[in-house]
Formats: C-alpha cells, sequence, structure tokens
C-alpha cells in the first residue's frame, strides 16, 4: 500500500474518532463536514511533525513522570486540532482525555487490522 493511501487512512481513522468523540462527549462540539475534514488533517500535522519535536524536548518530564506527561502532550495535540480548526472546540479535560484515549484507540484498531498491508 502506498503513502497515500496510507494517508488517506490514517486521515480517515482521525475523522471517525473526532466523529465518536463529538457524539460520546458533550464538551467536544464539531459542527460541518469541513471541520471533521481540516479536524483530521490538523490532528495528522501534529501528530506527525509537532509530537516527536516536543516529546525529545520534554524528554526529562516524560521520563520523571513515568510517561504521564506524554499525555499532556497528546492533549496538546487535540488543543492545537480545535484551535487551527473552524467549528471545532474542546471544553473540560475529560473531554479532552477521552479524545485523545478515541484517538488512539480508532488509530491502534486501524493499525492491528490493516497494518501488515501497509508495511507491504
Amino acid at each position: 500500500m502506498g503513502r497515500i493511501s496510507r494517508l488517506l487512512l490514517v486521515l480517515a481513522a482521525n475523522a471517525v474518532a473526532l466523529l465518536i468523540a463529538s457524539r460520546l462527549f458533550g464538551g467536544v462540539r464539531i459542527h460541518g463536514t469541513s471541520a471533521y475534514v481540516i479536524g483530521s488533517a490538523a490532528l495528522g500535522f501534529a501528530n506527525a511533525f509537532l509530537k516527536p519535536v516536543l516529546t525529545i524536548l520534554t524528554l526529562p518530564l516524560v521520563l520523571v513522570t513515568l510517561g504521564l506527561f506524554y499525555l499532556v502532550i497528546n492533549i496538546g495535540m487535540v488543543a492545537f486540532a480545535a484551535w487551527v480548526t473552524p467549528h471545532f472546540t474542546v471544553h473540560g479535560l475529560g473531554a479532552y482525555v477521552g479524545t485523545v484515549a478515541l484517538v488512539w484507540l480508532v488509530n491502534w484498531a486501524l493499525e492491528s487490522v490493516v497494518g501488515g498491508t501497509l508495511e507491504r
């Protein structure tokens, strides 16, 4: 499977995760298809480029907190996506943590189901 197909699958997985989060958590509000597309792309960009840089810069904090600070980094990625996307807001720590967990779960499920196919 090519890089474009992998990118489209990851963007679709992020959009599905955001859709589920908006249905499950009252603090997550996303209005319109374009908000899902832009939010998914912003989340993909943040996870691909910003998260590795922030993880390296805050590695001592991640180690001292036994990885708990990594949750803060992931919350920051969702906050970034909400900040750059019109009609996408997240209110409350529970909504942020739930959204982070859903994005992780959906991406993990995608990797489990089609992971071997993606690497060929």
